[in-house]
This record gives C-alpha cells, sequence and structure tokens, in this order.
C-alpha cells in the first residue's frame, strides 16, 4: 500500500521530521528561504497533506491546486495568520497549529526585550564596540528602573500571565488591559484597567493580543502619545498591532524611551527601514519561540496533527473544529 503524500515548506526539527518520513513519501523543500507562491502552487498538486510555516501564505487557491486528495493543512505555527481557515473548512481540510507551546519562551524573550530595552544594553555593547566608551559619569548611559514602576500588560491570556509573573520576582506593579476579561487571573497578582488607563499610568508597555482587525494598528501616534515620555514598549505579540512610522516618529521626538520589537512588518525588516537607524529601538528577527525545547514541541505538534489527519483522525490541536461536523 502506498503512503501518502504530503508537502513540507520547509525542513523542521528532526523528532517531528522521522515521525513524518516514517508515515508519509515526503516531498520537503530544500532552501532556507521560503518557497514562493508559485513553488507551493506546483509542489502540492496531488498531495494529501501540507505542512506549512507561519511565512507561507495558504490560500483557497493554493488548496484548490493541491486537488480533492489533500485532507490536512499543519501549520507549525500557533497563529494561523497565514491559513485561510474559513476557505480551508469550505473545502473540508482540517488545519493544525501548534498552541500552548510558546508561553514561556515569548515571556522570556519579551521579558529579555524589557531589560535590555530599558537599561541601553545593546547601545552599550555598540558603544563599548565602536570605542566611545571614554569613562564611568554620573549621568552616562542612564535607563529606566524595574522595582517599584509599572508594568502595562496589553492582553492577559496565557503569554501576557507568564510575563505578569515574572515582573513579581523584580517588584514590579502590574496592570493588565483585555476587553475579553472580566476579572484579574486567580493567582496573578494584577489590576485590571481600561486601555487609555494603562497607556497613562505604565512605566513599560508589553504587547500580548492577537492580531484582528480591532488590534490592527493598535499602537499609534495616538496612543503612543498618551503614553509617559519615559515608557518602554515592547512588542513580542503581531507586527502589524504596531504602526511602525509613527513608532518612528515617537522614537525620535522623544515621546516615549525607547521600544523592543520582536515582530515587525515586513519580516524580515529591510536594512534601509530607519527604525535600524535608531538606538533607543531594539529589533529582534522573531526569535520568541526560538528555544530549543519549544521549537522541538511545535516540530512533534505539527508532525502529529499532519499525521492524524491523514489517517482521518480528528487532528490533536484543530483550528476548524468545524470542519468534523461538516
Amino acid at each position: 500500500m502506498s503512503k501518502p503524500r504530503v508537502f513540507i515548506t520547509r525542513r523542521i526539527l528532526e523528532n517531528g521530521m522521522k515521525l513524518i518520513q516514517d508515515f508519509c513519501e515526503a516531498d520537503i523543500w530544500p532552501e532556507e528561504l521560503p518557497p514562493s507562491r508559485q513553488a507551493i502552487l506546483d509542489h502540492v498538486h496531488g498531495m494529501d497533506g501540507l505542512l506549512c510555516l507561519l511565512t507561507d501564505q495558504i490560500d483557497s487557491d493554493i488548496m484548490d491546486a493541491a486537488g480533492a486528495r489533500l485532507k490536512v493543512i499543519s501549520s507549525y505555527s500557533v497563529g494561523i495568520d497565514n491559513v485561510d481557515v474559513a476557505a480551508a473548512s469550505a473545502h473540508g481540510i482540517a488545519v493544525g497549529n501548534t498552541p500552548g507551546v510558546l508561553t514561556d519562551a515569548t515571556a522570556d524573550l519579551a521579558f529579555a526585550l524589557l531589560l535590555a530595552a530599558g537599561r541601553r544594553v545593546l547601545e552599550g555593547e555598540r558603544l563599548v564596540k565602536s570605542g566611545g566608551w571614554k569613562t564611568w559619569g554620573p549621568s552616562f548611559m542612564l535607563g529606566a528602573d524595574l522595582a517599584g514602576t509599572k508594568l502595562g500588560i496589553v492582553g492577559f491570556g496565557r503569554i501576557g500571565r507568564a510575563v505578569a509573573r515574572r515582573a513579581v520576582g523584580f517588584g514590579m506593579h502590574i496592570i493588565f488591559s483585555d476587553p475579553s476579561r472580566s476579572a484579574p487571573e486567580p493567582g496573578v497578582n494584577a489590576t485590571q484597567v481600561d486601555f487609555d488607563t494603562l497607556l497613562r499610568e505604565a512605566d513599560f508597555v508589553s504587547l500580548h493580543t492577537p492580531l484582528t482587525t480591532e488590534t490592527r494598528g493598535l499602537i499609534n501616534a495616538g496612543t503612543l502619545g498618551r503614553m509617559k515620555v519615559t515608557a518602554v514598549l515592547v512588542n513580542t505579540s503581531r507586527g502589524p498591532v504596531v504602526d511602525q512610522r509613527a513608532l518612528y516618529e515617537a522614537l525620535v521626538s522623544k515621546c516615549i524611551f525607547a521600544a523592543a520589537l520582536d515582530v515587525t512588518v515586513p519580516e524580515p525588516l529591510p536594512v534601509e527601514d530607519p527604525l535600524l537607524t535608531l538606538d533607543n529601538c531594539l529589533i529582534v528577527p522573531h526569535i520568541a519561540s526560538a528555544s530549543w525545547r519549544t521549537r522541538a514541541q511545535m516540530s512533534l505538534m505539527a508532525a502529529e496533527n499532519l499525521i492524524a489527519g491523514l489517517k482521518g483522525e480528528r487532528l490533536p490541536n484543530c483550528a476548524n473544529p468545524e470542519v468534523y461536523g461538516m
């Protein structure tokens, strides 16, 4: 009996790859950069399954190109902004993702960015390497304190709460804004406030909201203008939540003190982007989930979703469970 055929848009970690290759005949995109749209269209034809990354936009045309054999799309990601889930449901295709696995890794990075931006760590390192460090001085490289300051968390899901737990150890006071929650999480010492209050009061603002119509451009010229001039903004959620042109203007004009971004628009951020010219803006290449343990867990979950779909079984983590009632 022939094995099911799958297209994998880039090689994932070996624990997941072994499961897939033992069960499937896998066509694996061999390059470091993601396949073009045309390459996906060409490779997906006649496949039973597709394993994609967040860099791959999977829409109805790609599902049509795959044909009637396509049973499952497994996305190696928590968010599924890259997959047209409604179209998948209309095609009767189950969509899998890897929820819950990124919480600690993302919270760790958010706090690393908060510390690095607030205490000007990267700016200081560049100064040392360039020979700009001449002496110690009373006002040299002053940055933001953490102890006794107020951390504002926008979006109080699993990652937001994990950041709050870390902040407690630094003696920070925690406020959060999340319209989907009516009360603080039990066991997490945080106070719920409205968004405007958070912007006015927070010394650090950390974004952990999903990308929706309401949150796209949530941080813009108006909202930045309501923040403290000493505030630090951290974004590990989704790039489009922040209006980057407005952020640049706010940083240049000292409307806020600093920013640190793990996500941008576009990704990768072009080297000529004006944000990269600023000492008070720290940008890293979307590495919130880039820990050995987390990526291995994602690999295993993506493989298990793919194989379950090929077997006709319910996906362990399904983004469109309605497909099973169709």
